[in-house]
This record gives C-alpha cells, sequence and structure tokens, in this order.
C-alpha cells in the first residue's frame, strides 16, 4: 500500500467514521483528498463560495462536475465576503468553518477532512515565527481538533504539495489555481515565497513540517506535566475558570504559565489561537487585572479568575437553534420557537436575576453568559440561575479534557 493510500485508509482514525464530509475548493490539495477519500468512505462534499473573485462560481461547478463523476453528493455554500472588513483572509477562514460546521451538523456529519498538507503547515510555522510564538504556536496545525461541533481532520499533513500533485496527474484528475495564491498582499504568500528562497540551504516544506511535529512532541510532554496542575488547582465554573494564584506564580515555571493561560484563555474565549506573546508576557510580568483575548482575568487575594469579557459579545445575537459564543442552548421550544434568540445576558437581563448571586459566579461571569430573548424580553438565563426550563452547555466540553488538544 502506498503512502498516499495508507493515510487516506486512517484518515479519521481511531473514530471510524462511515460518512464523512470533505472540503474542496477545486485547488490541488482538496482534488487529492476528494480522490483519496472517495473510495474509501461515503464522503459527502462541500465548496465554499466566498463571493471575493468572479471564477469562483465557474469553480464551484468544476467540483461539482468532478463529484458528479465520483458519484459523491456536493453542495455550494456562498458567504458575502465583499462585505467584510478587516483581515479579510481570517475573515474568510472564520466563515468557511462557520459555514461548513452548520452543513456537517444539518447533514449529521461529525467528521470533515481538509487538504492542508506539509507546506501549509511549513508556511503557518513561519508566520507564527514571525509572530514570535511560543511551544503552542510554533507547534503547527493540529492534525484534529473540534470547532463548530465538528472534528476536523487533515490527513495529509504530512504529504507535500508537490507529492498530491504527482499523485493527480497520474490518475489524469486536474485541478484549478486560485490566483489569489499568488498574491503577495497575504501574509501566507509572502511566506510561501519565503519558504522557497530558503531552499538554497536546505530548508524545506516537509523538513519544516519534521521540525514541527517535534516541536508537537515536545508540547505533548509538558502538556503530561500540566494536566495534574489543573487536576489540582483549578476549579471550572460555567463558561470561566478559578486558579490558585499561589500555586500558579509559585508551583509553575514561566513556560508552563505561558502555555496554562493560553490554554485558559482560548478555552473561555472559543477562539482557535492563543494571543500574541508580548500581550501575555505583560500580564505575567505583575498579574495585573487586564482584559485579554475577549477574556477578562480578575483576581481575590486567592484565585485568578478568567471570564469572557461582555465587550466581545455584547452585539452577538443568534437564532435560539444556533451556537452563540460556542455555547447550545436547550430547552422548551428550542426547535420550534420562532424569534427567540441567545444574546449575552448583559447588565439590562442581570437586573431580572435577583437570585444571580446565589450562583457563586463573578459578575463579569453572568453579565457575558448566554440568554434567552424575545426581543427585548428575558426569557431564560441559566448560569445565572434563571433556567426557566433552560439549561446551557459550552460546546468545547470540560477545561480539563479537551483543552490539551486530545
Amino acid at each position: 500500500m502506498t503512502k498516499l493510500a495508507t493515510l487516506a485508509t486512517t484518515a479519521f482514525d481511531p473514530d471510524a467514521p462511515r460518512r464523512v464530509g470533505v472540503a474542496v475548493s477545486g485547488g490541488s490539495d482538496s482534488m487529492a483528498t476528494l480522490h483519496l477519500l472517495a473510495p474509501l468512505y461515503d464522503v459527502h462534499a462541500v465548496t465554499v463560495d466566498h463571493g471575493l473573485r468572479p471564477e469562483a462560481a465557474a469553480e464551484a461547478e468544476f467540483v461539482a462536475a468532478a463529484c458528479a463523476r465520483l458519484g459523491v453528493p456536493h453542495v455550494v455554500l456562498h458567504w458575502a465576503g465583499a462585505e467584510a472588513t478587516g483581515n479579510l483572509m481570517d475573515a474568510a477562514r472564520r466563515a468557511r468553518m462557520r459555514l461548513i460546521g452548520a452543513w456537517a451538523r444539518e447533514q449529521g456529519l461529525d467528521h470533515v477532512a481538509l487538504g492542508h498538507t506539509a507546506d501549509d503547515q511549513a508556511e503557518t510555522f513561519l508566520m507564527r515565527l514571525a509572530r514570535e510564538a511560543g511551544l503552542e504556536g510554533l507547534s503547527g496545525m493540529r492534525r484534529s481538533y473540534l470547532e463548530e461541533g465538528v472534528r476536523w481532520h487533515r490527513p495529509f499533513l504530512d504529504v507535500t504539495r508537490a507529492e498530491l500533485r504527482s499523485y493527480l496527474r497520474q490518475a489524469g484528475v486536474s485541478w484549478v489555481d486560485d490566483p489569489s495564491n499568488s498574491d503577495p498582499r497575504f501574509e501566507r504568500v509572502r511566506a510561501r515565497m519565503a519558504l522557497a528562497g530558503l531552499s538554497d540551504i536546505g530548508i524545506t516544506p516537509d523538513g519544516l513540517a519534521r521540525v514541527v511535529g517535534h516541536l508537537a512532541q515536545a508540547r505533548a510532554a509538558l502538556d503530561a506535566v500540566l494536566e495534574p496542575f489543573v487536576a489540582e488547582h483549578v476549579v471550572q465554573d460555567p463558561g470561566a475558570l478559578r486558579i490558585d494564584k499561589r500555586a500558579f506564580a509559585q508551583g509553575l515555571p514561566p513556560e508552563l504559565q505561558r502555555r496554562f493561560l493560553n490554554a485558559a484563555l482560548i478555552w473561555v474565549s472559543g477562539a482557535q489561537y492563543p494571543p500574541r506573546a508580548a500581550k501575555l508576557e505583560r500580564f505575567l510580568h505583575d498579574l495585573a487585572p487586564c482584559t485579554l483575548h475577549g477574556c477578562h482575568i480578575t483576581q481575590d487575594e486567592c484565585q485568578l479568575i478568567v471570564s469572557r469579557e461582555l465587550k466581545a459579545v455584547a452585539d452577538l445575537r443568534v437564532p435560539i437553534d444556533e451556537s452563540w459564543d460556542n455555547w447550545r442552548l436547550e430547552g422548551p421550544g428550542a426547535t420550534y420557537a420562532p424569534g427567540l434568540e441567545i444574546a449575552a445576558l448583559g447588565a439590562q437581563g442581570l437586573c431580572d436575576c435577583v437570585n444571580w448571586r446565589a450562583t457563586g459566579l463573578p459578575r463579569e461571569t453572568v453579565l457575558a453568559s448566554p440568554a434567552v430573548w424575545a426581543q427585548e424580553k428575558l426569557v431564560a438565563a441559566p448560569i445565572a440561575g434563571f433556567e426557566n426550563g433552560w439549561k446551557a452547555r459550552k460546546e468545547a466540553g470540560s477545561f480539563a479534557t479537551t483543552i490539551f488538544r486530545r
């Protein structure tokens, strides 16, 4: 069995699902992923048209035709990308994950494959190196992770783009080239160009991918040291963490302090990436209360408390059956009550939760917690003690069992 065939066969281990999703843009990496997985699984393909280029619709049709030849069901999802502001590439990535995640849940697909390669891993390493990332960032892209209620897989992360294109040529399969992949306005393209220049001194995509693998092993070893600290000195509240301040300050060396706080901020905020290293260093210097990465870090005499920042979610409002800031709400009429929405409790809602102090939770935690609203009328606030038949569940699961990338 060839290397690619072996990776395809074990792509979703140890889960071994029968039905899987595959994200296909039409580029070589995703087309190879589609063709390698289609003979082995009940594959359902999805393409996201970001609305950013006139060629996108034709590329989606190209993918649809390839899927038809394979007998693979295919859908196209649309995003109004032209309306995005700020970091366009990041906004597109987030929209893609959100749209595909919702599609997968609707289709009953728990697992989705992405076509990332060793080249992507090497480019990501260089980009994070430029940001002075720590071990967590330099350990690279994860092979498998949970987001949007879906398990995402990168089965060909150890394979170079050249290897996948060689496979496609031998199989007589064509692909499309996205012109934005050559546009130096984008950071990833500049990293790709820099990587090409490093080949003269022997730095290659597959070589850097192996370095990233070594760093990931080091990260796993540190996680093994850190997990007992979490078990003994961390208390998980709904959407917040309380940490023994003395044990944190005196019992953990600086690298483990950084790793723990990165993990805590990611879990509370639901972000995929940790904050920039310089911002975290400023907090670690004196442990002064601050807002960081969409979170409040406060303290009392004995504890550091990491909770969600209200400002980060104040404008977020979604229908009752959707995910809100990595929370799911379940209650009477959750699937058939038109007009109900999830939004932050906020100061307005807190006034209606007369017993919120009985929860023992910090005010910051309660203010930024999910609540059920019928326009401006508060229906329920499970975290604040006003359940009214509703429960709130954090999609990421518990901090202890999810944050270390199991």
